[in-house]
């Protein structure tokens, strides 16, 4: 499978490029800066652009199978729409040039599904990244493509493990973490099962 991925400079992205690597995916990492990302192979091509330049976007999509987006906002806790209209620019491509699968990496909390009084206190905190979440998954899922939300919780640096838990409704119970690499091998393994088609899956350890 050939695969576009953005945000493949950030800890989640990065981990899906070499993993997809290691299994034999041909990949393109859609990167603003190439010199952060740091992983090689045979079956890589790097492409320079901005996930907010709509026409770079759809230019680099053009030839692929598959869309994994694992974008942040560099806006911190600030009110922002930068993961919105980055999903839009990337919808938009997709369309232009007749794609329709995406897996797109956003976080738990986006269906305010945590529970709790530390979810809910952790829902608040998060408050504007979650929203801006909530609208890009929209935006995804308004479109008509063949989708995979996923939602985890906590990212750490942590080792590959595997032995990470899935959850349709809501977020495993008794985490409140997984590793970055353990959110790639997801991805990946969502690509490849059609049973997570159209889902919005919760991870964690």
């Amino acid at each position: 499978m050939k695969i576009i991925v953005f945000g493949a400079t950030g800890g989640v992205g990065r981990s899906v490029v070499e993993q997809a690597l290691e299994q034999g995916y041909e990949v393109t990492a859609f990167v603003r800066t190439p010199d952060k990302l740091k992983v090689t192979g045979e079956k890589l091509t790097v492409v320079q652009g901005d996930a907010f330049h709509v026409e770079q976007v759809a230019a680099a999509i053009a030839g692929h199978e598959a869309v994994v987006s694992c974008l942040g906002s560099n806006q911190g806790m600030k009110k922002s729409a930068d993961l919105q209209t980055m999903a839009k620019n990337i919808v938009a491509g997709m369309q232009q040039h007749g794609i329709k699968r995406i897996v797109y990496t956003a976080s738990a909390g986006i269906n305010d599904e945590l529970p709790g009084i530390g979810g809910k206190l952790m829902m608040g905190v998060l408050k504007q990244v979650l929203i801006d979440h909530r609208a890009a998954v929209d935006a995804i899922q308004q479109a008509g493509l063949t989708y995979t939300i996923v939602r985890p919780m906590g990212l750490t640096n942590d080792s590959f493990s595997g032995q990470y838990r899935e959850s349709e409704e809501s977020v495993p119970s008794k985490s409140k973490t997984i590793p970055r690499a353990d959110v790639a091998h997801f991805i990946l393994k969502a690509l490849g099962d059609a049973t997570y088609e159209n889902e919005s899956i919760g991870i964690a350890t």
